[in-house]
């Protein structure tokens, strides 16, 4: 029997995240192991009148690109990928593996190659999404590989996911995500108010600026769950140092103990305790992979463990995290890369945030509720 939670959570992505109209198509991405959760998206999409298609994979096919391909075919993009990225209504990403190490002894260098091909498929759909034409959300299906990774037994896995997506019995997942919503967009229209940022806390003093861009509260209509404010930064000033005390995961990979320093935007210096060959990899992808694409406070604080899955360490409450690569154009940023690779800097402990020059955060947390005034509405004449 499917737990009764897959399918509250399968029908608080169709009706609150996607918010699916009849006649709309959304196509279901998933594994195999993910099965059950494709079933109930399924279902809950044809309750609401869309018209769903799945397209699920085989587990390792991706091991056996990297590793078998020629590089035209390890690059190759099919035409039947482009069409459909220009007309489907809405995709549903769930993540979800057997193996969570399965690309861990792959060339890096093929690795990067493979996953910048795809980027111009990312990015044209985020403009889709960006012009209103289209939809996206991703979330993530508990197996054993994830439960380990996080060193939960599988149904200790599946209550923390549950609980953080909030679609237990007893609760009002779609009350509850309309709530934070509310809260996550006043801070954001503070933070609009602020133009220059410095972090500070372990091995890490980093400054940057938003001049012209917009921070955008993320409430769960883009990622299940969530729970952070993020924005593109100005691409050529962010200046200093910054330490990563969590490893930054990218692909199933770890990077341990990654340091970088920042002068005019871009990375100058790199080191990583353990993976640094990786890390120089992915940092060589592109032009663009140097420079800082995102910028973002994690504010959900029901979510306060590292379980190796970027879904959820870049919500932790009381963290920040930095992406390097390709930014976000509905924001300002310009920015564009293969690479979008969100490392966690952890500001629980002693770490402060100052907003041009005044100090608002302070140990994981805003030292002051937001103080944004709305603009009365005008009359209509």
């Amino acid at each position: 029997m499917t737990d009764p939670r897959v399918a509250k959570l399968a029908d608080l992505l169709v009706n609150y995240s996607l918010e699916l109209k009849p006649g709309e198509i959304v196509r279901i991405d998933g594994g195999t192991v993910a099965a059950p959760f494709v079933r109930e998206l399924y279902r809950a999409a044809l309750r609401a009148g869309a018209n769903p298609r799945t397209r699920v994979e085989v587990e390792g096919i991706d091991v056996i690109a990297v590793g078998e391909a020629s590089d035209e075919q390890l690059t190759f993009i099919s035409e039947i990928d482009r069409f459909e990225i220009e007309h489907v209504d809405a995709i549903v990403t769930i993540w979800g593996d057997r193996n969570t190490r399965a690309l861990s002894q792959a060339d890096p260098e093929r690795v990067s190659k493979k996953i910048a091909s795809r980027r111009k498929l990312t990015n044209r759909f985020w403009e889709r999404i960006d012009d209103g034409k289209a939809k996206w959300v991703g979330t993530r299906f508990p197996t054993d590989a994830h439960a380990q990774d996080a060193e939960m037994s599988l149904a200790e896995y599946e209550d923390f996911v549950y609980g953080a997506c909030h679609v237990r019995d007893d609760e009002d997942p779609v009350a509850h995500w309309r709530g934070v919503s509310v809260q996550l967009n006043e801070r954001a229209r503070e933070l609009n108010t602020f133009t220059e940022f410095r972090v500070v806390g372990p091995d890490t003093d980093l400054r940057f600026n938003v001049a012209g861009r917009e921070w955008l509260a993320a409430d769960g209509k883009l990622n299940m769950p969530d729970g952070e404010i993020f924005t593109s930064p100005v691409e050529t000033e962010t200046a200093g140092k910054i330490r990563f005390s969590f490893p930054a995961i990218f692909q199933g990979r770890g990077v341990e103990d990654v340091r970088l320093r920042f002068e005019g935007g871009r990375v100058v210096r790199a080191d990583a305790g353990q993976g640094n060959e990786f890390l120089q990899s992915l940092l060589d992808m592109d032009a663009g992979a140097r420079v800082l694409g995102e910028v973002a406070f994690g504010l959900n604080y029901e979510i306060d463990r590292f379980t190796r899955d970027i879904l959820f360490d870049e919500k932790i409450g009381g963290t920040m995290h930095f992406a390097l690569g390709s930014s976000f154009k509905k924001l300002g940023g310009r920015n564009e890369s293969g690479l979008h690779w969100d490392m966690i800097c952890d500001l629980r402990a002693d770490g402060e945030v100052y907003a041009d020059g005044e100090l608002v955060w302070k140990a994981g947390h805003f030292l002051r509720e937001p103080s944004v005034v709305v603009p009365e509405p005008v009359a209509a004449s």
